[in-house]
């Protein structure tokens, strides 16, 4: 996902040079040594671009060095890391969780294994189905006709009501709190209280009813990519929340707020206007040829973490055409990669991923948002635990810009 706005992600030679304040040669030498990705424009054959975030990043860091408060300012925008964390690392293209490469992960485990390894590999975690508590299933019963996102954010209140234990914040209790809330938000997202299946991707396609044989294995494998993305804006809130000792039900609560957000998680209801808008796989280009033609945003491509492109995506499309070949979605899927391609320069991201695969199981409309809480509730909760441990309030001071008060004369 991406977390802001879509700026541009790109910058010639002559832009590069002018932000950094040096000369093109100065420019080439920061390329031959890896401190700014460059590529081919797929504009100008003859000419190359370069990445805008690495050519921010190289900039930040000299303006650091010459002006330590101006540079502090722009830490909570792709800027310098503001807080320590060994959830996950994003480096060299990759996404890695506790050190094993999340790609790898996510082609044979399940999603059970990641929840294991993100919140304490050292723990004895019981993670079968939990039952619900007599009040969360009287509420469910109550918010069942509310849209599935409502209902996930509004059950997690009255399952907190009975839960005096999520008050416990030390590692084994709330490992247990955790589980707890995962299966609360699977039954909150399927309205299946009984089911014949101990994990949550099963249970999933159970309440979902998808009928396709592969449909466990290709949900698995989204909510092990989205289960964590380091300190974005989602992440950050959760942070900032459990730093004041709260529960894991308040925690997850924060989360869903932002990343509901049309900047965050909010991405995937653009991308799906987008494929409705171009009506079949054949008018993908057309509907992003008019919107680059009014002026528009494009969601669904490109990610400034990623410059080769999102592997989280490449993996679940990937996976989605080996599986089904002929569909609608795969055809989707093949369109919007080559449009991106060939009118932005940029690869699809899990936004547009998310969207392909949730059309290529027929799930509900807002499935892709809800698969992406879904999993991404196990990485929020990873990082609220190893923020009550560092036991540390987040509180950042603000730079005033407003008019400065009257001066009483002595």
């Amino acid at each position: 996902m991406i977390e802001g706005s879509r700026r541009s992600r790109h910058l010639t030679a002559a832009e590069a040079a002018a932000r950094l304040g040096v000369s093109r040669n100065s420019l080439y030498a920061y390329v031959s040594r890896g401190r700014i990705h460059a590529e081919s424009d797929p504009r100008n054959p003859r000419a190359s671009r370069y990445l805008a975030v690495d050519v921010e990043r190289l900039r930040d860091q000299k303006e650091a060095r010459l002006h330590p408060e101006a540079a502090a300012r722009k830490t909570l925008a792709w800027g310098t890391p503001v807080l320590g964390s060994s959830v996950t690392l994003i480096d060299g293209g990759r996404l890695y969780y506790r050190g094993h490469d999340a790609l790898a992960l996510a082609q044979h485990a399940q999603f059970e294994d990641v929840v294991r390894l993100l919140w304490s590999p050292d723990l004895t975690l019981d993670l079968r189905a939990a039952p619900l508590s007599g009040t969360s299933r009287k509420a469910l019963r109550q918010l069942r006709t509310l849209p599935t996102w409502n209902r996930m954010q509004a059950i997690l209140p009255f399952a907190a009501a009975d839960d005096d234990a999520a008050f416990d914040i030390g590692a084994a209790a709330c490992a247990v709190t955790a589980w707890g809330i995962v299966n609360l938000l699977t039954v909150a997202a399927t309205l299946q209280t009984s089911h014949t299946s101990q994990s949550i991707a099963a249970r999933l396609a159970q309440g979902w009813h998808v009928r396709a044989r592969a449909a466990v294995r290709l949900l698995d494998l989204a909510l092990i990519l989205c289960a964590d993305h380091e300190l974005n804006v989602s992440a950050f809130a959760v942070r900032v929340v459990a730093s004041t000792r709260t529960s894991l039900y308040d925690v997850v609560a924060a989360g869903l707020a932002a990343l509901r957000g049309p900047r965050h998680g909010g991405f995937t209801a653009h991308v799906e206007s987008l494929l409705d808008e171009s009506g079949a796989a054949s008018g993908v280009r057309r509907a992003i040829v008019e919107r680059l033609r009014r002026g528009e945003s494009i969601p669904g491509f490109g990610h400034p973490l990623y410059p080769d492109g999102d592997p989280r995506a490449r993996a679940i499309l990937a996976a989605v055409e080996q599986t089904f070949p002929s569909s609608k979605a795969t055809a989707f899927l093949r369109a919007g990669r080559h449009a991106g391609r060939t009118l932005l320069g940029d690869h699809p991201n899990l936004d547009y991923a998310l969207v392909v695969l949730r059309r290529a199981l027929g799930l509900p409309r807002g499935s892709a948002l809800v698969l992406f809480a879904l999993g991404r509730t196990v990485g929020w909760m990873a990082h609220a635990m190893e923020q009550y441990q560092l036991d540390q309030l987040i509180r950042p001071r603000a730079a005033y810009t407003g008019p400065m008060p009257a001066r009483r004369r002595t």
